[in-house]
């Protein structure tokens, strides 16, 4: 059973929320807060195994307290800001995801606090766009061309993917949802899906966030 806490100023979203996951047998709500202050003093009590928390709250927002709270609970910030600034300094913080309003179904709120129970990411396509595009700019430039392709070479006999198979991880890596994948590449929603779950088994992987990570940070 996942303990879970709530963590947002707006009584609707909180009822939403408990709507979304009120089917799941694995998971209960034991406390909702309404800021940042009140979510560390119930966390602490708690120790919920995840915590949903928003960004903008009163007295304090998520991101002034999501530090103190990893210390006892998973986060999954769950909030409908996506400022680059925000979004790297919850993850930075201690988010073990980042999922953002508008950008998921409710299936996909419960996959997430399934996974990040189990110590796992899980992100929006925005969120996962911020974490390539923070991880690029970390990452030394090539000298050249060859040494682009030779290092992608590499990376392909290394993990067994297929030209397509790459060029499907390239765009999952810029934020794009399988069905515009599947525009750019001229492909079927659920052929692109197909080729992701190769994908996730060659590179060892549970889900989106995990493969582009991984292939950004050991492949390029």
């Amino acid at each position: 059973m996942i303990d879970l806490v709530v963590v947002d100023d707006n009584p609707i979203v909180r009822a939403a929320v408990r709507g979304f996951l009120a089917a799941a047998s694995d998971v209960r709500i034991v406390g909702e807060a309404s800021d940042g202050r009140e979510a560390l003093r119930l966390v602490t009590s708690l120790r919920p195994h995840v915590t949903l928390l928003d960004y903008r709250m009163p007295v304090a927002d998520g991101l002034s307290v999501v530090g103190d709270l990893s210390a006892h609970t998973r986060i999954l910030a769950l909030t409908s800001d996506t400022d680059p600034e925000t979004v790297s300094g919850m993850l930075r913080g201690g988010a073990g995801g980042y999922l953002v309003w508008g950008q998921f179904r409710p299936d996909d709120l419960l996959d997430a606090v399934r996974e990040v129970a189990a110590g796992g990411s899980w992100l929006s396509p925005t969120a996962a766009s911020v974490a390539v595009t923070a991880l690029r700019r970390h990452e030394p430039p090539p000298d050249d061309t060859r040494d682009r392709d030779l290092a992608r070479r590499s990376a392909l006999r290394r993990y067994g993917l297929s030209r397509r198979e790459q060029e499907v991880l390239d765009l999952l890596g810029t934020g794009l949802t399988n069905a515009a994948i599947g525009r750019r590449l001229g492909l079927t929603e659920k052929t692109v899906k197909n080729h992701l779950n190769h994908v996730f088994a060659k590179l060892g992987v549970q889900n989106r966030t995990e493969a582009v990570l991984l292939w950004l940070n050991h492949d390029h």
